[in-house]
């Protein structure tokens, strides 16, 4: 749980239906971006295999994807991202907001009305995310699939903890943290 300051959960009696909407849409949302990056990574680590590789290329791709598997996977998706998302998307649905629930792709991934910190973390995430994508891409193969065979494999293993969580958020199961919403003044 983060030291800093954050709003409790709220758990209203009645929930609204505009919040399960905002909810739908924001799960939805990422999971599609998410998804997107699999398509399009996937016929790039498949060309690498059916490339030929060596030995030597055979051994870094296995150590890279597990450690893509553990570093992106297990600590940034199952125990970091992905909880504190499924908590966001439940914030939807326990304080309704229009602008929220417009932008809930954006909202549930920490992007806006969320702690300092979360903020950080989430823009410095996304904007280090799209530089290495840059970078990558002029990456030849085969190590560019070996790259990104690593990072289906984290992408993968956090699409699944995303619904995994999302689904124990919905049935109102504990989450191990908050949303991580700025503290009413």
């Amino acid at each position: 749980m983060s030291m800093t300051a954050t709003a409790p959960l709220a758990r209203p009696q009645a929930s609204s239906p505009w919040g399960w909407v905002a909810l739908a849409w924001g799960a939805i949302g990422f999971w599609a971006l998410l998804g997107n990056a699999l398509v399009r990574l996937t016929p790039m680590a498949w060309d690498a295999v059916e490339g030929g590789m060596s030995f030597g290329q055979w051994g870094v791709m296995a150590g890279w994807v597990i450690a893509m598997a553990y570093m992106e996977g297990y600590r940034g998706f199952q125990k970091r991202f992905s909880p504190r998302f499924a908590a966001r998307a439940m914030h939807l649905v326990d304080v309704p907001s229009v602008g929220r629930g417009l932008l809930a792709p954006l909202f549930c991934m920490g992007l806006f009305h969320a702690t300092r910190r979360v903020l950080i973390v989430s823009w410095g995430v996304t904007i280090g995310v799209v530089l290495l994508v840059i970078a990558i891409r002029q990456v030849d193969q085969p190590w560019r699939g070996i790259i990104d065979a690593g990072v289906i494999v984290g992408l993968t293993w956090g699409l699944v903890a995303s619904v995994v969580w999302m689904v124990q958020a919905m049935r109102r199961r504990p989450l191990p943290m908050g949303p991580d919403v700025p503290a009413a003044k």
